[in-house]
């Protein structure tokens, strides 16, 4: 028995059709969810818009803490099983999943911390004669129509970061799920209504015409952009925002480490093992390529393969899983083609390199993969980690840099030259020092450069991005 949703947009009809989610782990049928219609899109833009436009309906500061904060505690009093339902929609093992919604909770109460301490500022004047006799101060104000697309690898975390700081800032928002994964972007947004919000000032469909996703984007109505997915639907989108939109972009990265010989590897191979394989592989800054020194290399890659074997791919909704499937068969497809392209090229397999199921691919690990090789130039989004071995850091540094990826790296050493010659000289937005490539608190900036994003995410910057500042410029004798 499958559940069904319905469009949550106030007065929607949609197409007629609906769309089947399954579980990735086996296929079958979680619910089904109804494709919203242009003329459903364009009342939701209208909705939002009337109420962004006419100032006396929006809601206190005083509101939103209060609905953010029953949000907050709606979410903790069902934790267990919104962290089933996202592990069950998006293949992210129990354990991972019971973290992301303990993320997502702290996410919406950080919401609450920026409101408390974000304000305007006071200007300067009175520090020559045309400054004389003024106050000038600015106040924080929405920034309008908030338009949120967002990606199936952390269902509710994510619509949290594209969500809560919108309402945190009196924006109305509009988000549209992955296909793949709606369900929790869905429980999110019934959360907030039964907090309180106004169901006009938040809405969410499922739309399955990409030409419908571009007339959304280019709608004059629309302010800002939040967009999680490929680089090149990313900037797609962004070509066609409409003057004075704002948008932040998050896309894939490369997420390159670099081991100097100094190095704990006792210490720091687990944590480089679980960033590699973590929700298998399918995160924008999961480790893929491993830079050892020559002498070390295949030994880092062995130790890295012990640990991958040990790793159990399994039912994403069991505490005893460390490893899920890929989101769907055509990524295990994609990922098997990759691996053998490589080892025709030249990789040393060390381990894995099997498909398990329709969804679910070995844990594996390659040395030396060629220069040339899809694995070495691209992201490869599967749980893969590829090791190379080197005689010059500055060398790999160059590779690193010469791709058009730039997130988030890791450095391992006890060399603290080493370690600052790296961290000058990698084009990334974050470099992790003795850590994986995928730490991540959401309180910290968190931007992608070059190919990899616009703008900077983190739940206290998309609220500073949602917001403009107005100045009030007040001239008066007592003054």
């Amino acid at each position: 028995m499958t559940e069904s949703f319905e469009i949550l947009i106030p007065g929607a009809k949609g197409t007629g059709k609906r769309i089947q989610v399954v579980a990735p782990w086996d296929l079958q049928p979680i619910c089904e969810v109804p494709i919203a219609s242009g003329d459903d899109v364009n009342h939701a833009l209208d909705t939002a818009y009337k109420i962004y436009t006419n100032k006396d309906r929006w809601l206190s500061k005083p509101k939103r803490i209060d609905i953010l904060q029953k949000t907050a505690a709606l979410m903790e009093a069902q934790a267990d099983f919104l962290a089933i339902e996202a592990a069950r929609e998006g293949g992210k093992p129990l354990p991972d999943s019971k973290a992301e919604v303990a993320r997502a909770i702290d996410g919406v109460k950080n919401c609450v911390e920026v409101l408390r301490t974000d304000s305007g500022r006071e200007i300067p004047m009175g520090l020559n004669a045309a400054s004389m006799n003024r106050l000038a101060f600015t106040r924080k104000e929405p920034i309008g129509v908030v338009v949120a697309l967002s990606a199936f690898n952390h269902p509710l975390n994510l619509a949290v970061h594209q969500i809560c700081p919108g309402i945190a800032a009196g924006c109305p928002v509009i988000i549209k799920p992955a296909e793949d994964t709606p369900l929790s972007c869905f429980r999110l947004v019934k959360l907030l209504i039964e907090a309180g919000m106004p169901e006009e000032y938040v809405q969410s469909c499922v739309l399955a015409d990409n030409d419908l996703t571009g007339k959304l984007i280019a709608d004059p109505r629309v302010s800002f952009l939040s967009f999680i997915g490929s680089g090149r639907v990313g900037w797609m989108l962004r070509s066609k925002l409409p003057p004075g939109a704002r948008c932040a972009l998050e896309h894939g990265g490369v997420a390159p480490v670099i081991i100097d010989e100094s190095a704990d590897l006792d210490d720091t191979l687990p944590l480089i093992a679980k960033g590699g394989f973590y929700h298998a592989g399918q995160v924008c800054v999961s480790v893929q390529k491993v830079f050892a020194p020559m002498s070390q290399a295949r030994e880092v890659a062995e130790r890295l393969a012990a640990l991958a074997q040990a790793m159990k791919t399994g039912d994403p909704t069991l505490d005893t899983s460390d490893v899920g499937p890929l989101i769907r068969p055509r990524e295990v497809e994609r990922v098997s083609q990759w691996i053998d392209l490589a080892i025709a090229e030249g990789a040393t397999k060390i381990c894995g390199g099997q498909a398990l199921s329709e969804t679910a691919y070995e844990c594996t690990v390659l040395l030396d993969p060629a220069a040339t090789s899809q694995v070495t130039t691209s992201e490869i989004f599967g749980p893969l980690v590829c090791v190379y071995g080197y005689d010059d850091v500055d060398e790999v540094i160059h590779q690193v840099n010469s791709l058009p990826y730039a997130f988030q790296a890791s450095v391992l050493s006890r060399n603290l030259d080493f370690i600052l010659h790296c961290t000058q000289r990698i084009d990334a937005a974050t470099i992790m020092v003795n850590d994986h490539t995928a730490f991540r608190v959401d309180w910290m900036p968190f931007a992608g450069l070059k190919e990899s994003g616009y703008g900077i995410g983190g739940i206290p910057y998309t609220f500073e991005d949602m917001q403009v500042e107005k100045q009030v410029v007040i001239r008066s004798k007592e003054l």
